[in-house]
């Protein structure tokens, strides 16, 4: 573990961050992510599909790639690599959804001025997660047994998140947001989408600010939780980093699309708590047990299908906030 290799060469990395920056600029100039307006479940249903077809194009390209320059069986392993991570990712970014429902229900964001703030709240956890993984490949290279650390980490929090399922966090005591509050002037109400305005020569935040420095906060604290758990799939960092990305990419249009319908996904907490303990005993096991990586799949995504499907069951009778 401690010699770390990659297959990616230098020009799929910058044709990979390339993507990405073209993507975001269509999001943000053309696409009308510049333009405040309520996101429909048809729109949201748009972007959430192609974005599932781009990854899985990302994927079936990447193994027509390594089938031709390193073999079927490096192009199967890598392929499904992949895979995995963005199902593990995404799965685990899904607890992100949950917590941005809480911060704009909090602030009262309007339905019509979330679709911005949540997409440079996307460009902030794309560059911190880069960071983060580019630093969790270095530690995983000179120190192997970090990876049992990351391990016992995961463990330790999916037991709390499951203790810890049914309570709701109270922003209202939430250190970070109240020194953000005693140490800048902020408007009482919302100015559109803008972040700062001038009133009589001052310079004040409006809570559009908070709203966004909260979700930048919810993404830092989740990367610390999904990052390690892919090094229990792979420590390829183009396969983490593309992973990370998809699965980052397609989070904002997952909220637009299932933000009114949180409340019946109730079990699923308990699902990603599972996932958490799952993987991070499969780290703590590797010395005596390596499970492959279409086991890991399996039970990752069983453990996933099944909290849905309770939760749907259970709740089959209750009417949606969009019901009432």
């Amino acid at each position: 573990m401690s010699n770390i290799e990659s297959f990616a060469t230098g020009p799929m990395w910058a044709g990979f961050i390339a993507f990405v920056i073209v993507m975001l600029a269509l999001d943000l100039f053309v696409l009308g992510g510049n333009k405040a307006h309520r996101v429909s479940v048809k729109e949201a249903g748009s972007w959430v599909v192609a974005w599932m077809l781009l990854a899985i194009t990302f994927g079936a390209l990447l193994w027509w790639y390594l089938d031709g320059t390193a073999g079927r069986e490096i192009a199967n392993r890598k392929a499904l690599e992949f895979f995995t991570g963005y199902l593990i990712e995404q799965t685990l970014s899904v607890d992100n959804m949950f917590v941005f429902v809480m911060i704009f229900t909090y602030f009262a964001v309007p339905p019509e001025l979330q679709r911005r703030v949540l997409l440079y709240g996307v460009i902030g956890a794309i560059v911190m997660r880069a960071g983060m993984i580019m630093a969790g490949v270095w530690l995983v290279s000179e120190f192997a047994w970090v990876l049992y650390v990351f391990g016992a980490f995961l463990v330790v929090t999916g037991i709390k998140m499951l203790v810890m399922a049914d309570q709701q966090p109270d922003l209202e005591k939430n250190p970070f947001l109240r020194w953000l509050r005693g140490h800048m002037r902020i408007t009482p109400g919302f100015h559109g989408e803008a972040f700062f305005v001038r009133i009589n020569g001052l310079r004040y935040a409006t809570p559009m600010f908070l709203v966004l420095m909260m979700i930048e906060a919810s993404d830092l604290v989740f990367a610390v939780d999904s990052i390690p758990a892919i090094f229990a799939v792979t420590t390829d960092p183009f396969i983490v980093f593309t992973s990370n990305i998809f699965a980052i990419m397609g989070l904002r249009a997952l909220y637009f699309l299932l933000a009114d319908m949180a409340e019946r996904f109730h079990l699923l907490k308990y699902g990603l708590a599972l996932v958490l303990v799952f993987i991070g005993g499969k780290m703590l096991v590797m010395p005596w047990f390596h499970m492959p990586v279409q086991w890991s799949l399996l039970i990752v995504g069983s453990i996933i299908l099944i909290s849905v499907v309770l939760s749907l069951k259970m709740t089959a009778r209750q009417p949606s906030r969009s019901d009432s």
